[in-house]
């Protein structure tokens, strides 16, 4: 059995660690880390375990980070996976100083780039671009499937002061960035924001959603708003979103997956 972690807001991450899944044949469970993260006890075992979640602000997610340290992996062979838009920075540095304290006996790291999705600052990319980063995703991920396959293992340099100390910042802003959600009054109340919030971060209060400091700010809700209804600094209300072309609100929503 192989048990796939995976952190996704808008599809990117998700699609990669369900191609794994499905490439390297045989049992695979798909896990979504905003749910295991948040129980308190943490005990993985499996043939082998792998991680695919996105950096941010070249570093971990808070709720990644929160994952590793808590969890206790009763496996030999472990493989993360970061997607990255720009640039993962040191992420998997940060997240082999915290494994290799684990006593996993094999490990391997490894970047897929994708769709930068980060509207407040990119905005939306162009569908040309769009399209190329689409490819380089599902090249990189067939990679990744046969590094799983053959059991490969690297190092990741664990020492990336800029991007620690970046990562650090966006961290810090996380804790209060969910006070700056404003929902339109065009807002219809579907409640998808709430189904596929990653950690369940976003309750539905009189027909409104109501955002909670265990938001993630991995800008799911925004990108796949239906009426583009929810607004955070530069994106606007009506601004472009965008989710992965491959992968459904359904397989985001935390009812189905």
């Amino acid at each position: 059995m192989i048990k796939i972690f995976y952190f996704s807001g808008t599809g990117n991450s998700f699609w990669s660690a369900k191609k794994i899944g499905q490439g390297v044949g045989g049992d695979y469970e798909l896990i979504n880390i905003g749910d295991e993260a948040q129980k308190s006890e943490i005990i993985v075992e499996a043939d082998a375990v792998v991680f695919v979640f996105p950096s941010y602000a070249y570093g971990l997610p808070i709720i990644v980070r929160r994952f590793a340290k808590s969890a206790v992996f009763k496996t030999s062979y472990l493989a993360a996976f970061v997607t990255f838009g720009t640039s993962p920075g040191g992420t998997l540095g940060a997240l082999r100083r915290i494994l290799k304290k684990k006593g996993i006996e094999k490990m391997y790291f490894g970047r897929i780039p994708a769709v930068e999705n980060y509207l407040a600052i990119f905005g939306t990319q162009k569908e040309k671009k769009q399209k190329r980063r689409v490819s380089m995703q599902e090249k990189a991920t067939e990679e990744a499937v046969r590094a799983v396959i053959e059991k490969r293992e690297n190092k990741v340099c664990t020492c990336r002061v800029f991007s620690a100390f970046i990562s650090r910042l966006f961290s810090l802003g996380v804790k209060i960035f969910y006070k700056s959600y404003r929902v339109g009054a065009h807002c219809t109340g579907c409640g998808v924001c709430e189904k596929i919030c990653p950690v369940s971060a976003i309750a539905m209060k009189d027909g409104k959603p109501l955002f909670s400091n265990k938001c993630e700010h991995c800008q799911g809700c925004i990108d796949i708003c239906p009426l583009r209804a929810i607004q955070f600094g530069r994106v606007k209300f009506g601004s472009p979103g965008y989710r992965h072309p491959d992968v459904t609100i359904a397989e985001l929503s935390k009812t189905e997956t």
